[in-house]
Parts: C-alpha cells; sequence; structure tokens
C-alpha cells in the first residue's frame, strides 16, 4: 500500500518575523487549526506530511514485554513502556512471572527508539495518598528512569488509572507533560489537555481490529490528523493465551506509507511545535521557532517549515 504526499521542504533563509497569529484548537474533534487572520487556514499534519499516526503504551516492566518489544520491532512499530523502578525484581534472573530485573529492563529498552515513561516508583494508587507522597513517587521514578536510561523522562501513565484534578496539578509541577488514563474513546482524537491523555482502546476490547481497519482504510472527512492510540499489559496476553491479537494488529497496522510510528512523547513533542507555529498579519508568513521540522496543509497545498525557518506564501 503506497501514500504519496507532495511537499516542498523549507530550509533556506529566514525573513524577519512578524506578530505571531492567534491559535485555535478543535481539540474535541480531535482537530488542530490556525486561523490565519481571514480566509486562509492552517492545518496541522504529522511527520513527512501524514494524516495518520500509530502509538503503543504497555505498563508495568514484565517480562513479557520483551517478547512485546520484539513484536513491534519485527513490524516497525513503537512503544511507551511505564515503569516502576521501586518495583523491580530483586533476584539476579528473571523469575518465570513477574516484573523484570532492573539490569534486563535497562538492557531490553535503553538507546532501542522506544520510551521508557514514569508509572510511579512503587505503582500506588495515587488517589488514596497524601501530595508529599504523590510528588515522592513521580519525582523518584522519574530521577531514576533518567539515571538509568539515559533519557529526560517527561511523560507517564496512571496506576490503575487513577487521576484527579489534584494529582494533574502536581504532575504539571513535576514537569511532566503527558499522562495516559485507562479511559478507552474508541476514537482517534489527540487530547483536549496531554495530562488526561485518553487512548482508543485497550488490546482486549472486542472492537480493536474493526476500529484498526477504519483508522487505516478510512480518512477523516475534513482532512485531519488522526491517532491510534493502544494500552495494555503484556502479561495479558501470556494470562489469556491471546498473543496472536497483537501479532495480527502489528501485521494489519505496520509497513504503510501514511502512517507515522511513534513514541508517546514523539506526538506530544511534535503536536506542541506545530502549536508554537508563529504566522504574520499579512497571512502569507509562518515561522517555525521549534526544534522540529513541522508540516502543515495551507490551501490545499503541503509545505514543510524546517526547525528554525519561515515559510513565506
Amino acid at each position: 500500500m503506497s501514500f504519496t504526499v507532495p511537499y516542498r521542504c523549507l530550509y533556506g533563509k529566514t525573513n524577519n518575523l512578524l506578530m505571531a497569529g492567534t491559535f485555535e484548537e478543535q481539540s474535541c474533534s480531535g482537530r488542530l487549526s490556525v486561523d490565519l487572520f481571514g480566509d486562509i487556514s492552517m492545518k496541522m499534519l504529522l511527520k513527512d506530511g501524514k494524516r495518520k499516526v500509530i502509538t503503543l503504551s504497555y505498563d508495568d516492566g514484565v517480562i513479557q514485554d520483551k517478547r512485546l518489544v520484539e513484536t513491534l520491532n519485527k513490524y516497525g512499530l513503537k512503544g511507551t513502556f511505564n515503569i516502576n523502578t521501586g518495583r523491580y525484581y530483586q533476584g539476579d534472573t528473571n523469575p518465570e512471572k513477574g516484573r523484570m530485573t532492573k539490569a534486563s529492563a535497562i538492557s531490553l529498552f535503553k538507546n532501542t527508539g522506544h520510551e521508557v515513561a514514569v508509572h510511579g516508583y512503587t505503582h500506588p494508587f495515587l488517589d488514596k495518598i497524601e501530595s508529599s507522597e504523590i510528588i515522592y513517587e513521580i519525582i523518584e521514578d522519574r530521577k531514576n528512569i533518567e539515571k538509568d536510561y539515559g533519557t529526560i523522562a517527561r511523560g507517564m501513565a496512571y496506576p490503575f488509572g487513577r487521576c484527579s484534578e489534584e494529582i494533574v496539578d502536581i504532575l504539571r509541577k513535576c514537569q511532566i507533560v503527558y499522562a495516559r488514563t485507562t479511559k478507552n474513546t474508541y476514537r482517534f482524537d489527540f487530547p483536549e489537555n496531554w495530562l488526561m491523555l485518553h487512548p482508543t482502546c485497550h488490546h482486549k476490547s472486542e472492537k480493536l481490529m474493526d476500529l484498526a481497519k477504519e483508522f487505516v482504510e478510512k480518512k477523516d472527512k475534513y482532512g485531519n490528523a488522526r491517532m491510534f492510540y493502544l494500552w495494555g499489559h503484556s502479561f495479558e496476553f501470556d494470562n489469556n493465551d491471546n498473543w496472536d491479537v497483537i501479532e495480527q494488529f502489528a501485521e494489519y497496522v505496520s509497513g504503510r506509507d501514511d502512517i507515522w510510528y511513534a513514541t508517546n512523547i514523539e506526538i506530544y513533542d511534535y503536536v506542541e511545535a506545530y502549536k508554537r507555529l508563529q504566522t504574520g498579519f499579512d497571512k502569507t508568513i509562518v515561522h517555525n521557532p521549534s526544534s522540529l521540522d513541522v508540516w502543515v496543509e495551507i490551501r490545499d497545498e503541503v509545505h514543510c517549515i524546517g526547525a528554525g525557518q519561515t515559510l513565506v506564501l
């Protein structure tokens, strides 16, 4: 299956920047658009001008993650793995069931292209503990991930899916930029609030392959970008003897030229880079102050605005 989008990528000289435009985010329907002060509108596209992205999120750092990573690598998919650094198995080698040793987890996840994210130091019910304990759970897990995996841990999945306004506020102060819930939407929207990131569905959903086929085969009627977000725990594949579920899903959605396969944080960073685009009052200048290339559609034409560059229409 092939899908080609013509675009021009701008890496030339940068013109003087005019005053910034106004963004209009239509998050409730998953649309991100910018009103350029008149009849010219700008639409967010994804990396390489694509309009679809798939990401996966799996929790707890269990031994079955090894087989899951092998499956994702086999099909070219990317995942975010949310781990509890205070719950590593303390033996010398991995047990038959349960969490991995620290050494095994580092070997599996470090420098692989997959993301390691926060899941609470000990996997607590965050809504059942004091604010000071919540801060400890988040910061301690984040510090350990950054030290052991050599990455900045900015994302998270809520342990047990428990969250509240107080917890969201604490995460923000702990510099967590997104946090995944367990509330399935069965939709392909980008979140209105990244600290309440609701997934498309769990892999055990009976709707999984129907949703996958809808996502792959259909386009948004307005041409907007869409995200398929799958989550779960890899030990569930062993418990239910259904590794064929993730194998079938991965094989079906993989290798498609119109889909970007990304981690959670890659998607967040890209959307934020799009939202930072600055537009001039004359409607013909768009500047990209970020460090990422950003693709947009203006007047039915696709443009790539290079990092730090300016598009002049």
